[in-house]
């Protein structure tokens, strides 16, 4: 059985950096895709990137796209999302998952397993 532990949340000033991880446990990831999603309390959960495991192809929101930065080290069967230059509009909750195969799915349903969420707050 797969588990996925999130951290790094917290409170950061507008401009601020934080970084995420996501440590995996239960099997190596060969040909899989972890993703991070964010929801903000009443709204959907919302795609913020992608990474391929085996070929580490990436794939990010426009909303995220030139302050955010998806990773992994395959090693440590490891991802990390490192979020610079946030916004208030970033506060969410944050979650990474993980799903068999590649290709690009966007959709919370494509996806087998889920970490517990790590609270990202960003002050203005």
């Amino acid at each position: 059985q797969v588990q996925l532990v999130e951290s790094g949340g917290g409170l950061v000033q507008a401009g601020g950096s934080l970084r995420l991880s996501c440590a995996a446990s239960g099997r190596t990831f060969n040909d899989h895709t972890m993703t991070w999603f964010r929801q903000v309390s009443g709204k959907e959960r919302e795609f913020v990137s992608m990474i391929y495991w085996s070929s580490q192809t990436t794939y990010y929101a426009d909303s995220v796209k030139g302050r955010f930065t998806i990773s992994r080290d395959y090693a440590k069967n490891t991802g990390y999302l490192q979020m610079n230059s946030l916004l208030p509009e970033d506060t969410a909750v944050y979650y990474c998952a993980v799903r068999s195969g590649i290709g690009f799915a966007r959709d919370p349903t494509q996806y087998n397993y889920w970490g517990q969420g790590t609270q990202v707050t960003v002050a203005s």
